[in-house]
């Protein structure tokens, strides 16, 4: 089981996100504070859930979470500012929208930036070891997984329910046939030839 805290400190919040390494659609953050004595046995990184782990946990996480919120950086932003800022960006973006200030952040990674005086820890695979940085692991795939079904009633060519943005065969197969999408990221490789052809120029 996961430890509930890296500190002693009240409010600790865990930030994590997904979608960085997709070719369409936002980067998505979630920041969730638990309360003390929280337990789940399931909890865990998103990735070595199943999806439909990851649709029951959602609802427990933000029914329990002393606090939680989650935030999107769009492909168009991505393309802006490069996708590490952009990862950071939503993480910052999240914690500006919880309803409880944190009094620490850890994030999962070794990468972030400092969030006004708040001090913050970067943990490598901190999804895999306390329990706020899972539960904001969870949030952020599944509501950015959410978006992408939705997207997929627009450009049902690219398959985005299934492969939720990711360069998977299916998507680059999309694309080559298709052209790109106003979703998709336009400064990733899209293709190993990379594609000029643009849907809404």
């Amino acid at each position: 089981m996961l430890e509930l805290k890296y500190t002693t400190i009240p409010n600790e919040a865990g930030c994590d996100e997904a979608g960085r390494g997709c070719l369409a659609g936002p980067v998505v953050a979630a920041a969730v504070i638990l309360p003390e004595g929280f337990r789940n046995e399931l909890l865990n990184d998103s990735k070595q859930l199943t999806e439909r782990q990851r649709e029951s946990l959602r609802p427990v996480i933000e029914r329990e979470a002393t606090a939680w919120a989650v935030a999107f950086v769009d492909n168009r932003e991505i393309d802006e500012v490069n996708i590490l800022n952009a990862s950071i960006l939503a993480m910052h973006r999240a914690l500006d929208a919880l309803k409880v200030r944190p009094e620490y952040i850890i994030v999962d990674g070794n990468r972030f930036r400092p969030y006004g005086e708040t001090p913050y820890a970067c943990i490598v695979k901190g999804d895999g070891k306390y329990m706020s940085i899972a539960a904001a692991s969870i949030l952020a795939k599944t509501h950015r997984d959410e978006y992408m079904r939705q997207l997929e009633a627009e450009y049902p060519a690219y398959h985005w329910a299934k492969n939720k943005g990711y360069p998977t065969r299916d998507h680059r197969q999309a694309i080559a046939g298709h052209g790109i999408t106003p979703y998709h990221r336009r400064t990733f490789h899209l293709l190993e030839e990379q594609l000029t052809l643009n849907f809404n120029d």
